[in-house]
């Protein structure tokens, strides 16, 4: 199943994070994400022609995230959104973050 036909599934807290090659085998499938904070974080830049176009897709992102109950930390201005994902609970990574990585994509792509 592709990581975009998923759902985020709420983390309780007391599991393992994934580890850095569990995370590097998820992440061929988000095309515009790198690992970050020593594999603990993934993070993504997408580019937009102007400030209202990176407003927008913050705002879009915004509604992904809050249908799937999986939030991150968001930084734009004009031309640019970074997105950072890691799962709070566990302070790591977990395949919820890849879940919505492959959405934001989806997003981008439209």
């Amino acid at each position: 199943m592709s990581l975009t036909a998923k759902t985020c599934t709420p983390c309780r807290g007391g599991i393992p994070p994934l580890t850095v090659g569990e995370a590097e085998k998820l992440l061929v499938h988000v095309s515009a994400w790198r690992l970050t904070h020593e594999g603990t974080r993934i993070e993504g830049r997408f580019d937009w022609p102007d400030f209202k176009s990176a407003l927008a897709f913050v705002n879009r992102i915004g509604a992904i995230a809050e249908a799937q109950g999986h939030h991150p930390d968001i930084t734009f201005g004009w031309g640019y959104c970074s997105v950072v994902l890691y799962t709070h609970k566990i302070k790591g990574l977990h395949e919820n973050d890849f879940i919505l990585a492959a959405k934001i994509d989806a997003l981008a792509a439209e």
